[in-house]
């Protein structure tokens, strides 16, 4: 019996696995996403949004310490972008890695750190393609 559940185990796991397309596709997409917002390509980054992103950070007032979530939608990230995006940001505070957490079927998380932020990109597979549809951010503490 515990052969049939390690067996059963092997099987799922293999069925929901990345393949290199995926990995390669969600890489393509998280660079869409990242060097076309620094590059003010708003087709880059419109490429690799899902209509429902949803862009979110919380902030803490500093005078009243309450908190808020401040949250961005794909048309307005596109817009920014569309406005210069992060042109303004100089060249040697563009460096970033990105990181593949997991993919499982068509969901998957990247972890992205930049100078002074980091992010949590969700995407998901739509129609062959990857998406990304949730970003949770913060600014880096020291």
């Amino acid at each position: 019996m515990f052969f049939f559940f390690i067996c059963l185990s092997f099987l799922i796991s293999t069925a929901y696995s990345q393949t290199k397309e995926d990995s390669f596709s969600i890489k393509i997409c998280a660079a869409n996403y990242i060097e076309g917002f620094y590059e003010g390509n708003s087709e880059r980054i419109e490429k690799a949004l899902h209509p429902e992103l949803s862009k979110r950070v919380i902030r803490t007032d500093p005078q009243s310490g309450m908190q808020r979530l401040d949250r961005l939608s794909a048309l307005t990230l596109i817009n920014i972008t569309k406005g210069g995006g992060g042109k303004s940001i100089p060249q040697d505070q563009r460096i970033f890695e990105f990181k593949i957490l997991y993919i499982t079927g068509s969901n998957a998380s990247v972890r992205k750190v930049a100078k002074g932020f980091f992010e949590y990109i969700h995407l998901v597979k739509r129609a062959g393609e990857w998406k990304i549809i949730n970003v949770l951010w913060d600014f880096v503490q020291n």
